[in-house]
């Protein structure tokens, strides 16, 4: 086998293999909104009052509720990745197929509960997925057909990375103002499985660490304040939560001469967001900004990602037993195109998080006056991004992916 296809074949599984782990994608890995009334409305959630499920969007929400609520549910997110190598008319290696990832549906649960405790007290507890990724290439074209004709076929990659979140919120309120702290236990599993051409001969190896799980801690702590006349206005800060995948990440980089800063850390930025909410009759119009600060977490800035700005705009219509919902969400990708073109074969080739634009609808439907029923429904059209690989000297020019995907809700509401 030529050389050069080799050590394409070697420099990309690497870059695949890192990238495609992390993408559960929205605003970079993390969802727009956790809990499907916020869903519904393009993730605003920091100042509109959506009762026990807006425990991680700002803990401070939950001194709403009158006595008990739990709200209990998940989010089916089908993501759509299709990845492209550009080559050059004098380039060795022959243009690449377009592929897609099987790893297009996946369920992520939520549970929340908050409880009055006085007139000043509540406190809470729920469980959610919020970010994480699967890309599945097993199932293609297989790298054993078609190295032989310089289609590498994304070496059959399977790549699994899922992360829940567990808050228990103390708030406290008093008067118009509500505030909470919410501390938080982060689980992380990483799994990876590829296959790849180990010598000039074309010989095919498979490679996987097992899996990787950990635990991490961080918190969360949110402000509302609910004026007289129908404004509200919100704030919250979410640390930092470190999670590390013991030898996932350098048993995939040392043999490539790839070195990481961090090892095998990968931590969930620190976020900081404001929101802003205004009730006039049946009508509530709503609007957040986050910071996510990718820049300045453990792995992700190894790679070059960049502080993300996030803007979410939701409306709500309300009458007799039921609610409408609408939103748009958009989120400046944190992935740029960086000086160094592994770098920007990795951050595309294997981790797309391009998306940019949600447009969001939803409802509720109150069956009685303890009992709702909640959907959502979330949409993000095509985001095409191409980035320059050429130096590299593979005779890959540049690389091109196409990034979309949609979400459906579905949320049940009890109050005792």
């Amino acid at each position: 086998m030529d050389k050069k296809l080799l050590d394409f074949g070697r420099i990309g599984i690497t870059l695949s293999f890192f990238a495609s782990t992390l993408l559960y994608a929205t605003n970079g890995d993390n969802l727009i909104g956790v809990g499907t009334k916020a869903r519904g409305m393009g993730g605003a959630g920091i100042a509109v009052h959506h009762g026990a499920e807006s425990i991680l969007q700002n803990p401070a929400l939950i001194t709403d509720v009158e006595n008990t609520e739990v709200s209990f549910g998940g989010t089916i997110f089908m993501p759509d990745i299709k990845t492209q190598l550009n080559t050059n008319p004098q380039a060795p290696l022959p243009l690449q197929n377009k592929l897609t990832s099987d790893a297009d549906f996946n369920i992520i649960p939520e549970v929340s509960l908050a409880q009055k405790i006085n007139k000043n007290f509540y406190i809470g507890v729920g469980m959610w997925g919020t970010a994480g990724m699967g890309v599945d290439y097993s199932q293609g074209e297989g790298i054993r057909n078609t190295i032989s004709v310089g289609q590498f076929s994304n070496f059959d990659m399977v790549t699994n990375l899922q992360l829940m979140q567990f808050a228990v919120p103390i708030a406290y309120k008093a008067n118009g103002l509500s505030v909470a702290i919410a501390p938080i236990l982060q689980y992380g599993n990483l799994d990876i499985n590829y296959a790849m051409p180990i010598d000039q001969q074309g010989t095919i190896n498979s490679f996987g660490a097992g899996l990787a799980q950990d635990l991490g801690f961080g918190c969360s702590i949110g402000l509302i304040y609910d004026f007289s006349n129908g404004l509200s206005a919100g704030a919250v800060y979410k640390s930092k939560i470190d999670i590390e995948y013991t030898n996932q990440l350098t048993t995939a980089t040392v043999p490539f001469g790839i070195i990481l800063s961090e090892g095998d850390h990968l931590q969930q930025p620190a976020e900081l967001g404001i929101g802003l909410a205004y009730t006039m009759g049946q009508h509530t119009f709503a609007v957040d900004y986050k910071n996510i600060k990718w820049s300045d977490s453990k792995g992700y800035q190894d790679f070059g990602w960049v502080d993300q700005h996030v803007m979410a705009f939701g409306y709500e219509f309300s009458q007799d037993n039921w609610t409408l919902r609408a939103g748009y969400n958009h989120g400046s990708s944190p992935v740029k195109e960086t000086a160094n073109p592994a770098i920007n074969m990795f951050n595309l080739l294997g981790f797309p998080a391009t998306a940019k634009q949600h447009y969001t609808i939803g409802g509720t439907y109150e069956i009685t006056h303890q009992l709702s029923i909640d959907l959502a429904y979330v949409y993000s059209p095509t985001a095409t991004k191409t980035f320059d690989v050429s130096q590299l000297g593979m005779g890959i020019d540049t690389v091109t992916t196409d990034h979309l995907e949609s979400s459906a809700s579905f949320q049940l509401t009890y109050r005792f």
